[in-house]
């Protein structure tokens, strides 16, 4: 009998065939093994259920398994076998049903194929928390070890979805691809990847996949240069935006062209937004909005706030006080990089921008939510203040 001391899920990265499914359920000692709520004997119904011919049992399975064996995403001496089980049935055909409500913060209509991936990635994005750093994960350092040492052959199992002919499916295993490939052990699997990816991005006609597909190249640090020339411009933008790309000069170029636009920007991918967070998921590899993550590239590739300006302008319609992090306190802060001293003339450049955002009501809501990015740049935090600095002596030429 497998104790707990002598983790039944340790050692190095797994390599070879995933185990049988039932194997996994029959020699596994489940009964010392354990999840959120204790003891996990209840574990293999779930899993079994995950097959079963209801669609409504078998979305009430993932539920159980997400708030037990993957809680608030900690992991346990549960998570491990469980991941290898569901990697282990994603061939299955019963894995194709299709649910509207896997989880409730996500009502998309898609196959039970595509939840599974999905929470594969969630486990390897845990299991990945880290491991680099060494910050701690909170997790017992055994049940982390026995989710990582299995990561590899869950990523076999994976892969070849990207292939899947279902674009919910490809999109689900992109996502648990990309969290898997975090693992320094699985590394040189990327080179591989990429080349699938970059077929992937030839053969499909849907946007938002084949952006997912060059931001994830370019996050690898694998060469996205190709797409800088693609027909559409959201695939532009997305391939500008890769480290790689620092440096280039028509890449940030194109980063500046988008941003001119922002309304635009915005109708490329239902994003989340503060008013309604839960939208969809937010593209691989960006935080927040696709418009914010440009700005971001902009501000740090470009040294002379003069170049910036014009993106600067058309964003202040789109900026309000809750916004201040994600563009016009990194804008303002781009726009005086040595701050601003007392009695110092404004350049054009700052006069312009500063003038724009006076005009503009939104951002000038609940002064403590902006207070902080003025104070570092030694500007009045108050709308009255700018206006009389703006009335002031005029910008130097």
């Amino acid at each position: 009998m497998t104790t707990q001391d002598e983790h039944p899920f340790s050692g190095g990265a797994e390599r070879g065939p995933l185990p049988d499914p039932r194997s996994v359920l029959e020699h596994t000692d489940w009964a010392v093994l354990e999840h959120a709520y204790g003891p996990a004997q209840d574990t293999p119904i779930r899993l079994v259920q995950l097959l079963d011919e209801d669609p409504e049992v078998q979305a009430g399975a993932l539920g159980m398994l997400d708030m037990s064996v993957l809680h608030q995403e900690s992991l346990y001496s549960a998570t491990a076998p469980a991941a290898l089980y569901v990697a282990a049935v994603l061939t299955d055909s019963r894995t194709m049903t299709i649910h509207d409500n896997y989880s409730v913060w996500d009502e998309r209509p898609r196959p039970l194929r595509a939840a599974l991936l999905e929470w594969l990635g969630m486990i390897a994005d845990s299991a990945a928390y880290g491991e680099t750093t060494g910050e701690d994960d909170g997790n017992d350092p055994r049940d982390t070890d026995a989710v990582r040492a299995v990561r590899g052959l869950i990523c076999d199992a994976v892969l070849p979805h990207l292939r899947a002919t279902d674009p919910a499916v490809r999109e689900a295993a992109l996502g648990a691809t990309t969290a898997l490939l975090q693992s320094p052990g699985l590394a040189d699997r990327i080179p591989e990847t990429t080349q699938v990816l970059r077929g992937l991005i030839s053969e499909s006609s849907v946007r938002r996949e084949r952006a997912g597909a060059v931001l994830t190249i370019g996050a690898w640090g694998e060469d996205s240069t190709r797409w800088l020339a693609d027909p559409d411009p959201a695939i532009r933008a997305c391939a500008a935006l890769s480290p790689g790309c620092n440096g280039n000069a028509e890449a940030t170029r194109i980063v500046l062209e988008a941003l001119l636009d922002p309304a635009t920007v915005d109708s490329w991918f239902l994003e989340p937004t503060a008013a309604d967070p839960w939208a969809v998921h937010p593209l691989p590899h960006i935080e927040g909005r696709l418009r914010h993550a440009l700005l971001a590239t902009a501000i740090d590739r470009t040294s002379d706030f003069e170049e910036l300006l014009p993106a600067a302008l058309a964003s202040v319609p789109f900026c309000s006080n809750l916004t201040i992090a994600d563009d016009w306190g990194p804008l303002l802060a781009a726009a005086f990089p040595f701050g601003h001293v007392q009695e110092t003339h404004l350049t054009p450049a700052q006069h312009r921008y500063l003038n724009a955002l006076v005009d503009h009501d939104l951002c000038w809501r609940h002064t403590h939510l902006i207070t902080s990015w003025f104070d570092d740049i030694g500007l009045p935090p108050a709308r009255n203040a700018i206006r009389a600095l703006l009335t002031g002596p005029q910008p130097r030429p």
